[in-house]
């Protein structure tokens, strides 16, 4: 009953049979395999995007920093959620890449079109002595769990567009949304007004890949010196390349993502039948959710691995209490756990 992250589940065999295959022999360093090749024509297939860059690093934060370090300048200010990642969880690795700070906008894991308009026009506004304009990053699907529509996404885009400002998608889950909204890539990104998208995979399945896609091709080079000078270009860059290649091959990437989106609603559907308050309509594959301190420690003392949320812990005295959580589902996740899980907490 494991719900902790789908960062802690497994990686298919397919995955793992690629990079044993592609653990043969030799091939040129740095990119310049034919894996890599594979798998920047995949990614511009997929987006519709034939003159798009494409370039692999191994983390997420790596991505979102690289990426918005290549769209800002370091006098800017990257419009974000108070809650996105590279807001709460990336160590200011996107201020340390681009020199740029962070506003934050709305209050929740979603910002409106109303909101980033009034956070733009509130800054950019005394000269040279405060910070300028720059990049709006949007998270999809979002850290509670949610997922932008596409309408939503056109709207934020056109808020940054009016003020001439590039937009940044963390797809940290973004086939989860893509399968959520049953739309596509493009539509989901450059179609609505995306500059760059950071496209995870890690979390729906990869040991450890994502790709930056830029598409402007004129900020390539620019993107490519920031991967070198901030040390993630891998010399071994076959073994990034490798999974993602698989990843993408046939599909699969969709495929992970619908189970785990799958194993999601299952799960929310039992937690609604129980009784559970959901803090946030599930779209994706991450739900939160408040029960009883109880059910909590029943559920932990069984087995159950998840994370509560916020400052409450299974030791207070208040039995009663209601305590949020987080539960995370990933594409491995056995239907039968999560009977398992829904049964105890009944």
């Amino acid at each position: 009953m494991f719900f902790a992250s789908d960062n802690s589940g497994p990686a298919p065999q397919q995955i793992l049979d690629a990079l044993a295959a592609a653990n043969t022999g030799y091939a040129a360093a740095y990119g310049s395999d034919p894996l890599t090749a594979e798998v920047q024509a995949r990614i511009r297939e997929i987006f519709e995007a034939p003159q798009a860059a494409v370039h692999l690093v191994a983390t997420g934060t790596a991505a979102n920093a690289l990426a918005l370090a290549t769209l800002a300048e370091p006098w800017q200010t990257v419009f974000c959620t108070r809650v996105a990642h590279i807001h709460e969880d990336e160590c200011n690795a996107p201020e340390f890449y681009s020199g740029a700070k962070l506003t934050l906008v709305g209050d929740g894991d979603r910002m409106s079109s109303d909101a980033l308009r009034a956070a733009i026009e509130a800054e950019g506004t005394r000269g040279v002595h405060g910070p300028q304009r720059g990049p709006v990053s949007i998270t999809q699907a979002t850290e509670r769990g949610t997922v932008y529509s596409l309408d939503e996404l056109r709207a934020l885009c056109d808020a940054a567009r009016a003020h001439g400002l590039p937009v940044h998608m963390d797809g940290a889950r973004f086939a989860n949304a893509l399968v959520a909204l049953g739309c596509s890539a493009a539509e989901m990104t450059w179609k609505a007004g995306v500059d760059a998208v950071s496209f995870g995979a890690t979390k729906n399945g990869c040991l450890g890949v994502e790709a930056v896609v830029l598409f402007d091709p004129a900020k390539a080079w620019e993107l490519e010196l920031r991967r070198k000078r901030g040390a993630h270009l891998f010399s071994k860059h076959r073994y990034l390349a490798a999974q993602m290649a698989a990843y993408l091959r046939d599909d699969l990437w969709l495929d992970l993502a619908g189970r785990a989106n799958v194993n999601c609603a299952r799960l929310a559907a039992g937690l609604r039948g129980a009784g559970a308050t959901l803090l946030h309509e599930p779209q994706a594959n991450m739900i939160f959710a408040a029960f009883p301190r109880a059910l909590h420690r029943r559920l932990h003392a069984a087995g159950a691995v998840y994370h509560l949320w916020g400052s409450g812990t299974l030791e207070g005295e208040d039995a009663d209490e209601m305590l949020p959580c987080r539960l995370v589902c990933d594409w491995s996740l056995p239907e039968a756990e999560i009977d398992r899980f829904l049964a105890l907490l009944r």
